[in-house]
């Protein structure tokens, strides 16, 4: 009997995590990649720390997220002007991550130790991405590898920080759990020459976790799903300024990388803010409640689809559509008399954007062509603001604004062309639009003795811009620099348009030095200026060098003229980066320097937040094959970083010296 011929063998399924290869349009932009060495190497876990090394990132606020508020928490690109609604899109595979409510990122949500890496995309337009990439896009991409990983830290100020991660492979699956915890008994905010009685330590607690599965379905194509939540407490440095945030994420996509690549994607997302606000009497001695947002429960959902259908080589296609819906309500106490709240207020609503794009590049030779565009259609409704007296149930608002919607293009294309011996030039071209949030439309606050009054006809920011670079890549070097124009139509920004003391509409009292302001679309802000950077490899060795150099101004009239010609509120000149990193059989070190110009905190540049030069160092050194001793320095020279200036002559800083010691295990 004749033995049967052996099976063939069959192909391995391998399972990567990721989501569809990166797209040849990109090489067109000016794009910086985070690696998981610059990661794991970082002086600070926190992941808007890390972004600062990236020329042209700003976040709103110079705090930090262990002790700035989290609604400050913005981040943009390119000298667009600060705002706490982000400016620029992050999306963490490919879900968009900014508050459904209020724009701002909840970076305590995000553990460093399980990310691949980060890449940001810098310009406006994102095709694939969906709307609000104005000044770019900041895409974090999970982990999928297998293995065991941690590390625990004990710093200054009692200060705990604890990362974990384990992953496994069963069967072709991979399944990770990570997590992260933190607590400190922080600092004090206002400067010592500053600060009053009432001013004391901020301290805060925070962690999160995340599930993720990643299985095969078929030979080519494979499911990713995710469940995350965090939970970040903190105080602001007084009586009555505690605020929490907790948030649960779910996610599942399906990534198809056959002859027709694919991949469709849906989202679910839950925030809950509560923070409370507080007024400090003259000298700061006492500090008493003028607010609390008991509840701002908030929901985004959504979903996205792409596809890449074969094409002739050197020629890629990119068809899709995408939407997303946010809800949410800011349910709160306020106008206090003798501690107790005599007002209640609720305010909030919901916005839709959904739209379609294609986006399609060839290559000619060394050269790459790129252009696409997408239109959306945007909505809000159900937008409310409502306030009572609590003692009597009189109703003081009651007001129901009409939907509103409307249709917005994004477009952007480039061109990259090789000029010989390692130079290459590229040039670009771009249209982005952002929608107001929820909490720009219909939700007036306070900050100290500040008031702003929301505006509920607030319309969608629109950008066009440019740029051009020169690129230089050749053995161990790379070099960038980059030109560029933007200009911001219907910018958003907090308009002054009085002084207290005295009772303004949408707030009511404001006390002496402080100041009455509305949410305004302005005519423009305009943005022109350089980024450059600059990596060096040699063997153990690594440099790296980043700089933006800006000049921004806004353009307004109208009730706004008085803006004209002055720059955005918390937008730098200048900001630069210098590293040294030596990595060696486990051993390793990193030295950052850091430099940030001075800026304005408001909007008529009175105040000014001065310039600073922060220093900062890693350091790790093998104890075992596995285990490692680490040691990290943020702020080694306690260099005083102006975070804000309030209206009464005070001062806050952000982190000053810290120090970490701890043990890692890779």
């Amino acid at each position: 009997m004749q033995a049967l011929p052996p099976e063939p063998p069959q192909a391995a399924i391998i399972v990567t995590g990721k989501a569809l290869p990166e797209p040849k349009a990109d090489r067109v932009y000016a794009v910086e990649n985070i690696d998981r060495r610059q990661i794991e190497q970082s002086p600070s876990h926190e992941l808007d720390q890390l972004l600062k090394d990236v020329p042209g990132v700003q976040l709103f606020r110079r705090s930090d997220t262990r002790s700035g508020h989290p609604t400050s928490q913005g981040v943009t690109l390119r000298a667009l002007g600060g705002n706490a609604s982000s400016r620029a899109l992050l999306v963490l595979d490919g879900v968009p991550q900014t508050d459904p409510f209020g724009g701002w990122v909840n970076w305590p949500a995000y553990d460093a130790s399980d990310l691949a890496g980060l890449r940001v995309v810098r310009g406006g337009g994102s095709v694939a991405n969906g709307p609000g990439a104005l000044a770019g896009t900041i895409e974090m991409t999970s982990r999928a590898d297998a293995g065991v990983s941690g590390e625990i830290d004990g710093g200054s100020r009692q200060s705990i920080d604890a990362h974990g991660r384990v992953a496994l492979i069963t069967g072709s699956s991979v399944i990770s759990l990570s997590g992260q915890g933190g607590r400190s008994d922080g600092f004090v905010p206002i400067t010592e020459r500053t600060r009053g009685p009432a001013d004391k330590r901020a301290p805060y607690k925070q962690w999160s976790g995340r599930g993720r599965w990643v299985a095969p379905i078929g030979a080519v194509t494979e499911l990713q799903a995710n469940l995350s939540g965090f939970h970040d407490w903190r105080s602001r440095g007084t009586d009555f300024t505690a605020n929490r945030t907790n948030g649960a994420d779910a996610s599942l996509r399906l990534v198809s990388r056959g002859r027709w690549q694919w991949s469709a994607l849906v989202y679910w997302q839950w925030r809950n803010l509560q923070s409370s606000f507080a007024n400090v009497s003259p000298g700061r001695t006492v500090a008493t409640r003028v607010s609390l947002q008991d509840s701002v429960p908030s929901h985004g959902l959504g979903g996205s689809f792409e596809l890449r259908p074969p094409m002739p080589s050197g020629i890629e296609l990119r068809l899709g559509a995408d939407g997303r819906r946010t809800s949410g309500e800011t349910r709160e106490l306020f106008s206090y008399v003798a501690g107790q709240p005599t007002r209640r207020r609720l305010a909030g609503g919901e916005t839709w954007t959904s739209g379609a794009f294609a986006e399609a590049t060839a290559e000619h030779g060394h050269v790459t062509l790129t252009g696409g565009a997408r239109l959306d259609y945007w909505q809000v409704n159900d937008g409310h603001l409502f306030e009572k007296v609590i003692a009597t149930d009189a109703v003081l608002r009651d007001d129901h604004d009409p939907k509103r919607h409307g249709w917005l293009p994004t477009a952007r294309g480039g061109v990259i062309a090789p000029l010989g011996g390692g130079f290459s030039l590229r040039s670009a071209a771009y249209l982005g639009w952002r929608m107001a949030t929820l909490n720009e439309l219909f939700r007036p606050f306070r900050a100290g003795l500040d008031a702003t009054a929301a505006n509920p006809e607030l319309d969608p920011e629109k950008l066009a811009g440019a740029e051009t670079g020169i690129e230089y890549a050749r053995g161990n070097i790379r070099l960038s620099l980059t030109g560029f124009y933007n200009r911001l139509k219907d910018a958003i920004a907090n308009v002054t348009l009085g002084q207290g003391p005295g009772v303004f509409p949408g707030v009511g009292f404001v006390a002496a030095g402080g100041s009455y302001r509305q949410r305004q679309n302005v005519d423009a802000v305009k943005a022109r200026g350089v980024e450059a950077s600059v990596e060096w490899t040699n063997g153990p060795w690594s440099a790296r060098a980043g700089a933006s150099l800006t000049h921004a101004r806004m353009q307004a009239s109208g009730a706004a003229a008085f803006l004209d010609g002055l720059r955005p509120a918390q937008t730098p000149k200048f900001a630069g980066t210098l590293s040294f990193g030596w990595e060696r059989e486990g051993k390793g070190a990193q030295l950052v320097l850091r430099r940030v110009g001075s800026q304005f905190e408001d909007d008529l540049n009175t105040r000014t937040l001065k310039g600073a030069t922060t220093f900062d160092a890693y350091a790790s050194w093998p104890l075992t094959r596995r285990l490692q001793l680490v040691a990290r320095g943020e702020n080694l020279a306690n260099q005083l970083v102006m975070a804000a200036f309030n209206g009464d002559g005070s001062i806050e800083r952000a982190t000053p010296r810290t120090l970490w010691i701890g043990l890692g295990l890779r």
